[in-house]
């Protein structure tokens, strides 16, 4: 349980950076640039929610419909009326009009988004009551195809889907700190199972946990080839900018993989992601105020700096105080006409990227 507590709570370093958090396992407390660190931490972690910097977003993750509306309830009242994750998690639909994914993956909005359809043939929705299906029709037709191809290029049979987007995305009530734009999405560790699940049991069920239970490595009982092969044919995808995973899923990619293994550099270890692993599309065309992430950094990731998830330092951060909560001024300027706007009234987008 003690492990199980450390892996999935996130401190001040889950609020870094991925080029800063690289550096934070090689340098003095007391160096400058740890200083710079830190101030840029602490400002990160002001623009994402605070109980995602808090390290709940894996527990979160696994809530049952009635933990997640009591839990979404009790933030409720402890936030101002115009927390910006208050206006966008009360939004029931999405705008009409051109699609556009307005901002950073942790701070911006979405327009036009389209639900990826609760069942398809070789997916299924889970958390179906979360109302968080939504994504840019960029990242729902990749998911589609996606499913269609797993069964014969990596052998695994279909996917569970878990939190996409909001239907105009934004900050979440509960569970995330990105996810605002449509492109992110959660797939469950878990095989598609040969039956059709109930709405109640895609409220219910838990995801299948993968990494053992001293967060060193994957569980040899649970992890197999096909784990490998399917995360393999994900980052092998162009449109794939990231995907995180946890330290021990990287540990076992990088032992198991082939010498072609250029993909393995997509993938990233970060706190959490046990139970599932997180895709993230690069911007789409059509999105002029898309904000892009940062490259990977050089190498195939699999040295030093995954080392680094195995220290002291990275299994039992220190704790970081909770966060302002992100407010509709912080976003970008179009994500207040977006919570503004009535439902086949979209925003007007304009600039260029930047």
């Amino acid at each position: 349980m003690v492990a199980r507590h450390h892996r999935t709570n996130a401190r001040i370093v889950r609020c870094l950076s991925e080029s800063d958090r690289v550096g934070f396992g090689r340098i003095g407390f007391g160096r400058t640039r740890w200083r710079v660190v830190v101030i840029r931490g602490l400002w990160l972690c002001g623009m994402l929610t605070f109980l995602a910097c808090a390290g709940r977003g894996e527990a979160l993750a696994q809530e049952t419909a009635a933990q997640e509306a009591h839990h979404r309830a009790s933030v409720i009242a402890q936030l101002p009326p115009d927390a910006a994750k208050v206006l966008f998690g009360r939004e029931s639909t999405p705008t009409a009009g051109p699609p556009q994914a307005i901002g950073s993956y942790e701070r911006g909005c979405l327009s036009g988004a389209i639900a990826l359809p609760a069942d398809g043939p070789n997916w299924q929705v889970m958390r179906p009551s979360r109302n968080r299906a939504w994504g840019h029709p960029v990242l729902i037709a990749f998911l589609e195809r996606l499913a269609q191809k797993l069964p014969g290029e990596a052998g695994w049979p279909g996917l569970l889907v878990g939190d996409i987007s909001q239907p105009r995305g934004g900050p979440m009530l509960t569970g995330h700190g990105s996810h605002q734009i449509g492109l992110d999405a959660d797939i469950w560790m878990t095989p598609m199972p040969n039956r059709r699940l109930s709405p109640a049991e895609r409220d219910s069920i838990s995801a299948t946990d993968v990494v053992a239970k001293n967060g060193m490595d994957v569980d040899p009982t649970v992890w197999t080839h096909q784990h490998r092969a399917l995360l393999e044919a994900v980052a092998s995808e162009p449109s794939v900018e990231r995907i995180f995973v946890n330290a021990a899923i990287k540990r076992a990619l990088c032992r198991e993989s082939r010498p072609d293994r250029a993909w393995i550099a997509k993938i990233r270890p970060w706190w959490g992601h046990d139970y599932h692993f997180h895709v993230r599309l690069s911007c789409p065309g059509g999105s002029p105020q898309c904000r892009d992430q940062a490259p990977p950094p050089p190498g195939d990731g699999c040295g030093k700096d995954l080392a680094w998830w195995f220290t002291e330092e990275a299994l039992h951060p220190r704790p970081s105080l909770p966060q302002k909560p992100l407010l509709l001024g912080n976003l970008p300027p179009a994500c207040a006409a977006l919570v503004a706007a009535p439902a086949g009234q979209g925003p007007q987008v304009r600039g260029t990227k930047q």
